[in-house]
């Protein structure tokens, strides 16, 4: 049985990062797609843990190699999606993350049959607003680019197969917790070790 690919969206600032990471405390085989980026490294950010950080002529060269499921320029830095790294562990049978964003989502959607789509949303635009500001990640320019176009990707949540309102952390980490493990519970997923138990019961009856 292959693995899932559970892909992630939010508007940047609306914390699917930090969701994710307590999510995936206790859930064993789920493992995290790490993406490349052009931006800068932030304080706090490890190269090959939150991200790969190359530089834009390493990123082409890659793009030539076929090496992304998905890229795209956001706000002006390119991102992309690891074609490789989240084959070999769906064929692994281990599920994956993938946090992206909405125009990413759409694309991988499309490439991967099967995926499970999660779109975390804010509770207000004041929220994500005041997450942003207290994140003083981004300068005046990015962050009113960032906004803007929070107000387009918020309305993208019916692409998705659940909606998390990210209000209180603890609650909405949990929620997604809950998707994980309900989607491993769906019949389809479990069908041998299914099989493995309706043996057991048709040897039993044979003895």
């Amino acid at each position: 049985m292959k693995g899932t690919l559970f892909i992630i969206s939010s508007p940047s600032g609306g914390g699917k990062g930090t969701l994710i990471r307590e999510a995936r405390k206790g859930i064993s085989n789920l493992s995290y797609s790490v993406s490349y980026t052009t931006r800068e490294i932030r304080e706090g950010e490890a190269q090959g843990k939150n991200y790969f950080f190359v530089s834009v002529d390493e990123f082409k060269s890659l793009i030539d190699k076929d090496e992304f499921l998905e890229y795209a320029e956001v706000h002006g830095n390119f991102y992309g999606t690891s074609k490789s790294q989240v084959e070999k562990e769906i064929d692994a049978g281990n599920d994956i993350i993938l946090e992206i964003d909405v125009q990413g989502a759409e694309i991988v959607r499309s490439k991967v049959k099967g995926s499970v789509n999660i779109f975390i949303l804010p509770p207000s635009y004041d929220v994500l607003k005041s997450r942003l500001l207290n994140r003083k990640t981004e300068s005046a320019s990015d962050l009113k680019i960032r906004l803007s176009n929070a107000v387009k990707e918020v309305s993208e949540y019916k692409k998705f197969d659940f909606v998390i309102v990210n209000d209180d952390k603890e609650i909405a980490a949990d929620e997604l917790k809950t998707v994980f493990r309900g989607e491993r519970l769906r019949t389809d997923r479990q069908e041998t070790r299914i099989r493995d138990i309706l043996n057991s019961f048709e040897n039993a009856i044979e003895d």
